[in-house]
């Protein structure tokens, strides 16, 4: 993530808290009034014509909230119960100014009749101020906290998907130098047969392999159609290291060939069929590619043959490359991603992929 990225996404939560405090503190004070309200109506006075007097008086204590938020908002370092303690003050220093606002709007009100003075009534007033603000105050400490909360949670997310994409990339990018150098050493063996034509069509179908893998965005998903003719530069490479004993063939249907998968995928699945397959048998060596679509899953296997003899209980082609495929997917879709492998019947193995079904 970027610093303007961070500073944007600042700017925002801070649009986004004080827009919540804003509507926090008309929803307390809309209440205040309503219950003051009845409360009046119910000892004698007339709310209706009480309520110039009160908006007025309420509207000034809003001010007075704001401000016992703006002091709080500082106290990011404190604890829980120094805040309390905080609030509770701050209440109190603000009880009596909050009074004198009342008395001097309850005095205009009245003019020019004089004002009655009553010690109970002061100590009524001053009660029930510092009760609102210190209820105003402890409701503003909670609002932060659940920002607090949300923030974290958004950085913690944020930081899992750099790690998720960390994780994607350097899996994508493990290439088997065992590939690049047995086609180096293959177009090295054709340059020195003579064969300058087959060489120069190796180096080219190297060379685009290369280019567009690397183009390519780990963590965004590619519509199998695209990921198959990626893999078609693959091994014509591959062919014309095995022309004479490999046997490929490709069996999607075209209401899968849309179907969003990893990138490079199935690179390794199919490296894994020609190393383990072609490269370890002398006789001809069929590997065959299959996507079917299982409900709202897709599955997609490779089949090759292999070595008959191959020890069942340790299938050639644990390794590396099927390791990884099964990480990405781990990775990718969690327990949604699943990987299987191994020998199928003697002389044939199977390594296939099981993911949700997503169309371009």
């Amino acid at each position: 993530m970027n610093a303007a990225g961070t500073a944007e996404d600042r700017v925002g939560q801070d649009e986004d808290f004080w827009k919540a405090t804003l509507r926090l503190g008309l929803v307390y004070w809309v209440a205040v009034f309503v219950v003051t309200s009845l409360l009046w109506g119910i000892v004698g006075a007339d709310p209706i014509d009480s309520a110039p007097g009160k908006l007025a008086h309420y509207t000034a204590s809003s001010l007075i909230t704001f401000s016992i938020a703006a002091i709080l908002l500082r106290l990011t370092r404190f604890s829980l119960a120094a805040k309390a303690v905080v609030c509770f003050a701050l209440a109190l220093a603000a009880a009596p100014v909050d009074y004198l606002i009342g008395y001097g709007i309850y005095m205009a009100c009245i003019w020019p009749n004089e004002p009655v003075f009553d010690l109970t009534d002061l100590g009524y007033g001053l009660s029930f101020a510092m009760a609102q603000f210190f209820g105003w105050a402890c409701l503003f400490l909670a609002l932060v906290y659940s920002f607090e909360v949300r923030d974290r949670e958004r950085r913690l997310a944020a930081v899992r998907e750099e790690a998720l994409t960390a994780q994607m990339r350097a899996l994508r990018y493990q290439v088997n130098p065992h590939f690049l150098f047995n086609t180096l050493n293959s177009i090295a063996g054709l340059i020195e047969e003579g064969s300058a034509t087959r060489a120069e069509r190796m180096v080219l179908s190297l060379s685009t392999f290369l280019r567009t893998t690397l183009s390519l965005d780990p963590m965004h998903d590619v519509p199998l159609a695209e990921e198959l003719a990626l893999q078609e530069e693959y091994l014509e490479i591959e062919r014309e290291r095995f022309s004479d004993r490999m046997m490929f063939s490709i069996d999607v249907p075209e209401e899968v060939r849309g179907a969003l998968v990893p990138s490079l995928i199935l690179q390794p699945l199919i490296e894994n069929a020609i190393k383990h397959g072609v490269g370890a048998t002398a006789g001809r060596v069929e590997i065959a590619l299959r996507a079917t679509r299982k409900a709202d899953r897709l599955e997609v296997s490779v089949e090759n043959d292999m070595p008959v003899g191959t020890d069942a209980s340790r299938p050639a082609g644990i390794g590396l490359g099927l390791r990884n495929v099964a990480e990405r997917l781990r990775a990718r879709f969690r327990e949604e991603g699943l990987f299987s492998s191994g020998p199928v019947a003697p002389g044939r193995y199977r390594a296939a992929i099981d993911l949700p079904l997503r169309l371009a």
